[in-house]
């Protein structure tokens, strides 16, 4: 599925009917592009009362993705303080989270949905499709291991999204720098990795140059990057890449 979703973001017929299932890349892009790292603005670091990454996050703020403060009650001090046990396990049913997300997204009458029908539809033919190929399985057993595998298959893909997400600097209010440039590459970290792993990582390794060209390919990402760390060392501005495991860490 994980092969699939990639291979749906360049141009694939069926992109559509999966689009619904990549809202949150589609539906953050704005911010990506402005207020990316803001815990009151950035839906990508809201995850009160399950995660929080940073202990701003236990003072009640508001979301402004969301229109709600988002509460730190005892449920949430309870969850989080087993966060560092719970990461990994919650992240292999992380895309239930996505199916919820599209479902409030595409029927949310005071959001602006582009292609709102075509949505529904893509997700009606997904929703008919999934149980369909569950139902030519022999046992229920079996059904159940192929729905599970597919869940944590794509658990990947979420960790690859949370490593950049999770290990920058984050803030409340305005973005710090008074340049675009600068405000992206202060608070985002790339994934240095083998060129043998680029099969792995589909691009998602290159998290600054997705940020600053966000209309760009991931396949051609690799080739701005050499382009993007020239000019941070020319002007003097932070650029920030981890290992896999350091980032995990």
């Amino acid at each position: 599925m994980v092969l699939l979703l990639n291979f749906a973001r360049f141009k694939c017929p069926l992109h559509w009917v999966l689009v619904t299932i990549l809202w949150n890349a589609l539906n953050t892009i704005d911010q990506d592009t402005g207020q990316h790292m803001g815990l009151d603005y950035d839906p990508d670091l809201q995850h009160i009362p399950v995660f929080a990454v940073s202990s701003r996050l236990f003072g009640n703020i508001k979301s402004y993705f969301y229109d709600r403060h988002l509460k730190f009650d005892a449920l949430s001090r309870f969850l989080i303080s087993y966060q560092h046990w719970t990461f990994y396990p919650v992240l292999c049913f992380t895309r239930l989270n996505l199916y919820v997300q599209t479902f409030l997204l595409l029927f949310s009458l005071s959001r602006n949905v582009p292609d709102r029908l075509y949505n529904i539809m893509g997700t009606a033919v997904f929703l008919t499709w999934f149980p369909l190929l569950l139902s030519c399985l022999p046992s229920w057993p079996e059904r159940l291991m192929f729905a599970l595998a597919c869940f944590v298959v794509c658990s990947i893909q979420h960790l690859q999204f949370y490593l950049n997400h999770f290990a920058p600097n984050v803030y409340v209010g305005p973005p710090s720098g008074n340049v675009w440039f600068e405000k992206h590459t202060s608070r985002t970290v790339d994934i240095s990795c083998s060129t043998r792993m680029d099969w792995f990582f589909c691009g998602y390794q290159f998290q600054l140059e997705h940020h600053l060209f966000p209309r760009l390919p991931r396949a051609q990402l690799k080739k701005v990057s050499p382009l993007v760390t020239y000019l941070c060392k020319k002007h003097n501005f932070p650029y920030r890449s981890l290992t896999f495991v350091d980032a995990n860490l």
